[in-house]
């Protein structure tokens, strides 16, 4: 464990997430630095720019290889795809380093954050239903959620957490 309590909380978080659960924190992560990567264009600091937008492409690129391509099928490939087109999408938005370019990529992946959040609950309210097999253990020992999200714009974004 580390001194540090927002990180302990995060991996204990973490450890005891669903699947699900797993992957909304991480795109809360991505989420985060997006919104950080704006306020340092609005701040003019360069460097915490690209150190978030990096940060983001590692996160989206953990995600893109923990993707089981034989038991997820055509979903998997799909993601596969998204994750690929938005990497893209990051690159060109650090180099623009426009908030306008950052915050069409928090549209994008808070829409699809939404969709896994609702996903968790209707899993949640229909036990009988099959439920997505755990991540790999390196995937629980990811960044997770934490309570700063909370002070992230959650009405203007439109997230449920």
């Amino acid at each position: 464990m580390t001194s540090d309590p927002t990180l302990t909380y995060r991996q204990v978080s973490a450890s005891g997430a669903t699947p699900i659960g797993q992957v909304l924190s991480l795109y809360d992560t991505i989420l985060r630095d997006f919104l950080r990567a704006i306020s340092a264009i609005q701040a003019g600091d360069v460097e915490t720019r690209v150190f978030e937008l990096n940060h983001a492409l590692l996160v989206i690129a953990h995600l893109q290889n923990v993707l089981d391509f034989e038991r997820g099928g055509e979903a998997a490939k799909h993601f596969e795809l998204f994750y690929t087109v938005a990497r893209g999408m990051i690159v060109q938005a650090n180099i623009a380093a426009t908030p306008k370019a950052i915050e069409e990529l928090i549209d994008l992946f808070g829409g699809i954050r939404q969709a896994w959040y609702l996903a968790n609950e209707q899993l949640a309210a229909d036990p009988q239903r099959p439920r997505i097999p755990d991540l790999p253990p390196d995937a629980r020992e990811k960044p997770a959620a934490s309570a700063e999200f909370d002070e992230l714009e959650t009405s203007r974004l439109q997230w449920s957490v």
